[in-house]
């Protein structure tokens, strides 16, 4: 039918200018962050290649300037490319060290376990431990979600539960160096690398709930002591291999929630897509979704539980924190 060639054109147009209004706003992104150290050079650039991207698409039929405009796109790849993660930068003191592991049959030795002593968010004492664990003895796993706002956005990590030690932390971060902020828009071209830091979760756990002001929420996974045992060393074998070769953090395919994902799904029975896997904050009702929490209550009221952020206060630093801010797990149960 007519009407039906003419959406199929019209869509297929305005398909058209869509994905050339993205090569054009990734362009000049990355140009925008590209490691060039003069902001002024990095705006010029940035925006002459925009208008000329502008001037090729939409205001000239010339040929010329079209193929000037795909030969500068050529020169912006090929320098893309050429941009690697580092290993060493001026990093933030939070994210200076990279954890390692070192597995002898049962026994597993963590070097760079994460244990800052904090006055405020910004005033701290830079503090590593070495932790000593056996696999047999890694009986669970716990899932925690943290919000720095409200919204369909937050932090995912993961601990390790042993029934003879503390547990402990991985937090899978963006690397910023010591003057910059984290960017979510910056974390898509390469601005940042990416660390798993190791801790304890009064460091790990307290930070959040103690000094950021963010919401915490705990959750026990529903797991087998073996799942946990494989998922550990998954975790394991990555900071062993981020602390030999640098990977660069991106929002969207190399964060917090997509590698739990990736990891659970190496372990487990695979999941489909699901837009909660990008949508983190919603991440929990994922999880609640797939029969991976406590599901002898509605989840509203799983969720009301989950919060610790009054429990982690009231224990400060204290050297039974992961005790104190699961008694109310275990008063639910």
């Amino acid at each position: 039918m007519p009407w039906t060639r003419l959406a199929l054109r019209w869509l297929a147009h305005a398909t058209g200018h869509l994905i050339q209004a993205l090569l054009v706003i990734w362009g000049a992104l990355a140009i925008w962050f590209s490691p060039v150290p003069s902001v002024g050079v990095r705006l010029a650039v940035a925006i002459g290649f925009a208008a000329l991207g502008i001037w090729a698409f939409w205001l000239t039929r010339s040929r010329r300037v079209w193929l000037a405009f795909a030969g500068l796109y050529l020169v912006l790849l090929t320098g893309w490319s050429a941009i690697k993660p580092q290993m060493d930068r001026d990093w933030r003191a939070e994210v200076a060290v990279l954890p390692r592991a070192y597995v002898s049959g049962d026994r597993v030795r963590l070097v760079g376990v994460r244990d800052f002593i904090y006055r405020s968010v910004d005033d701290f004492t830079p503090r590593y431990r070495e932790r000593e664990v056996q696999l047999s003895r890694l009986v669970g796993v716990d899932f925690y979600i943290s919000y720095w706002m409200p919204g369909p956005i937050g932090h995912t990590f993961l601990s390790f539960t042993f029934d003879d030690a503390e547990p402990i932390s991985f937090s899978i971060e963006a690397r910023p160096e010591a003057h910059e902020g984290f960017a979510p828009v910056g974390s898509l071209f390469k601005q940042f690398e990416l660390i798993y830091v190791v801790g304890e979760e009064r460091d790990i756990v307290g930070v959040r709930t103690n000094y950021r002001d963010e919401d915490v929420f705990l959750y026990r996974i529903n797991t087998t002591p073996e799942n946990a045992r494989q998922l550990f060393l998954i975790y394991l074998d990555r900071i062993n291999e981020l602390s030999e070769k640098a990977e660069f953090y991106h929002l969207l395919s190399n964060n917090c929630t997509l590698n739990i994902v990736r990891y659970a799904n190496a372990v487990g029975p695979g999941s489909r897509f699901d837009i909660r896997h990008y949508l983190n904050g919603l991440f929990d009702s994922y999880l609640y979704q797939r029969q991976l929490l406590d599901g002898s209550m509605p989840f509203e009221d799983l969720r009301r539980h989950a919060q610790i952020n009054r429990a982690a206060q009231a224990a400060g630093a204290a050297e039974d924190f992961s005790e104190r801010i699961r008694a109310q797990l275990g008063k639910r149960s």
